[in-house]
């Protein structure tokens, strides 16, 4: 069952001098429920900029996205985000960042904490509870963005290069962890990467788009199982077929 639609949707940004840049023309694409979907594509492609649609951050020019058949407007209780960069509140400890979706949606103190509680330990974060944002690696303030990301439950999920950031063993701690969040909790993803093997690694369909404006390319169905080895022959050629389409946009462009 489809839970996110995006319906020809084209995003025309203004420039300085008077003139417009046209980011992203006639997407269209379908999640289904519990759908973990990557996009990657050419950097200036419009990724990030159909998330924040999505997100219900920035309108469309033209076209919608829609959640359950309802357009999205503005943000959505059932629709959480994570960003690249580690969007925690800095005066509030780990315990009460993760906790503090569920009290602006009026959960009572106690309800929240346990809440809380359980998807740091989820994430592994537990014992840093009480530690403040500044206190924490790069990786474990992504955790606890993951941690509050989920305390939130929503129906989807949207991630912006949440791993960009990171050192590369740490970004495959973090995926592994992030699949067995998922395949635990069942939650739709949808998540902009740069990284051709992330994208591999996690997704059940990988949507490619075109150099800017961005618009869909190729959607690729993973048929593989999971946990992915990076050694399978498969993994390698899925892979190389990605980065040839995007080498091929990118000359393309540059042209």
């Amino acid at each position: 069952m489809t839970i996110l639609s995006v319906n020809q949707v084209c995003k025309t940004f203004k420039t300085n001098n008077g003139g417009q840049i046209r980011a992203v023309d006639e997407v269209h694409l379908s999640i289904a429920e519990n759908d973990f979907v990557c996009i990657v594509g050419p950097s200036g492609c419009g990724k990030s900029t159909l998330l924040r649609i999505a997100a219900g951050l920035e309108p469309a020019s033209s076209g919608d996205i829609r959640f359950r058949g309802q357009e999205i407007k503005k943000p959505h209780p059932h629709i959480g985000m994570v960003f690249q960069e580690y969007s925690l509140f800095p005066w509030l400890p780990v315990i009460d960042n993760v906790a503090s979706g569920p009290e602006f949606s009026g959960m009572k103190k106690m309800e929240r904490i346990e809440l809380a509680q359980h998807y740091l330990e989820v994430v592994g974060m537990s014992e840093f509870a009480d530690a403040f944002p500044h206190e924490l690696s790069g990786g474990m303030r992504q955790r606890v963005a993951i941690a509050r990301a989920f305390a939130n439950d929503p129906k989807i999920l949207l991630m912006d290069e949440p791993f960009g950031s990171l050192d590369a063993h740490t970004r495959i701690l973090l995926q592994k962890e992030l699949l067995r969040i998922w395949e635990t909790h069942r939650k739709t993803i949808l998540f902009v990467t740069h990284s051709v093997d992330e994208a591999v690694y996690l997704a059940d369909r990988v949507v490619i788009m075109s150099a800017r404006p961005g618009k869909v390319k190729e959607i690729l169905k993973i048929d593989m199982g999971r946990p992915r080895s990076r050694a399978n022959p498969s993994y390698g050629e899925l892979t190389d077929r990605i980065l040839q389409q995007l080498e091929h946009e990118v000359i393309g462009f540059q042209n």
